[in-house]
């Protein structure tokens, strides 16, 4: 089974216990309609032809927010999953940006080459491979590094190869199929691309089309039912989940909300596989997402630390006041 590196499974490791109090916070299922979409995602699946900026556009108007932005963003006439945060969900959006991704791509070769070469080719251009944007991507023009996860032939039909691809965040699945095209000495170039795969989004049943976001909206509008919208969009904390995570004292929440670092005592539970310099995001105990920053010990450090600043702080979801003050400005 191929996987991107957040799918690998992932321990989570007690280091104290603590109870949550029930007057303050919600968890993220529980919230109001309107609360739960603004603070909400979808995984839409696009269509060929609009970009992904009118997409996003349209699920505004639908939904008839102020604001939605989305993460990765495809070609015109590349199909698949697009991740759309809505309202203050957009917070998130960075969080998303460096995921790993996977595609599914119809490449043509520019003439025939038999199966085996190919996969041997296909073996030669995974791991790590130097890359450089084309003229048309929206980047600076300069080679990179990008790693290469999984490349696995599917199918072929004369010169068209099938294959699936996961990647690192920012590889040009067009230049692969270009550069691979030259080292096989026959030229190629991509012909078709759908993305299946983006950080903890998953073309499988979560996905939904544009037409699936109006007719929820609508039963809600009309007719006061959530159901169908609820299924639609989901909560903000979702768009998170690739990240190692950090469950905090309620105590320790509002320092947080305010801009602060996370502090060794505030710490109740950490995921087994953080290594010093790794985006986390860090979640209160019913759920909510606080806020990601990067770690500044690995998981078993922060285990023993009894004191120390254990993350930095770099974006805050929770709005301050939520929970009870826990601690003291200077004075």
């Amino acid at each position: 089974m191929n996987l991107l590196p957040s799918e690998k499974k992932r321990e989570t490791l007690v280091k104290s216990e603590d109870s949550t109090d029930e007057r303050f916070g919600k968890r993220p299922g529980e919230r109001p309609i309107k609360e739960y979409i603004e603070k909400g995602v979808i995984n839409l699946d696009k269509p060929a032809g609009p970009t992904s900026h009118e997409v996003t556009s349209w699920v505004i108007k639908i939904l008839g927010l102020e604001k939605a932005g989305h993460s990765g963003t495809l070609d015109p006439n590349v199909t698949g999953l697009l991740p759309v945060m809505l309202g203050d969900a957009t917070k998130a959006v960075d969080a998303l940006l460096t995921a790993g991704k996977e595609y599914v791509c119809l490449m043509k070769l520019h003439s025939k080459v038999p199966e085996k070469e190919i996969k041997q080719v296909f073996r030669e251009f995974t791991g790590p491979i130097f890359q450089k944007p084309s003229i048309k991507s929206a980047v600076k023009r300069e080679t990179r590094i990008r790693n290469i996860y999984y490349l696995e032939f599917l199918e072929m039909d004369g010169e068209n190869i099938l294959f699936l691809v996961g990647c690192e965040a920012g590889t040009y699945i067009r230049k692969l199929c270009h550069d691979m095209g030259l080292y096989m000495g026959t030229g190629a170039h991509m012909q078709e691309l759908r993305r299946t795969k983006s950080g903890p989004f998953r073309e499988d049943g979560t996905m939904v089309t544009l037409f699936d976001v109006k007719d929820a909206y609508i039963e809600w509008e009309e007719n006061k039912n959530e159901e169908f919208l609820r299924k639609v969009i989901y909560p903000m904390e979702f768009a998170l989940s690739h990240l190692p995570r950090i469950v905090i004292r309620d105590n320790a929440v509002d320092a947080i909300c305010h801009g602060a670092s996370l502090a060794a005592p505030g710490v109740l539970t950490v995921e087994s596989n953080i290594e010093k310099g790794d985006a986390v995001a860090i979640f209160t105990l019913k759920g909510e997402a606080i806020s990601f920053g990067v770690a500044q010990m690995k998981s078993l450090d922060i285990l023993k630390a009894a004191t120390g600043i254990v993350t930095s702080t770099e974006r805050v979801f929770l709005e301050p006041g939520t929970y009870p003050k826990g601690w003291k400005a200077k004075a």
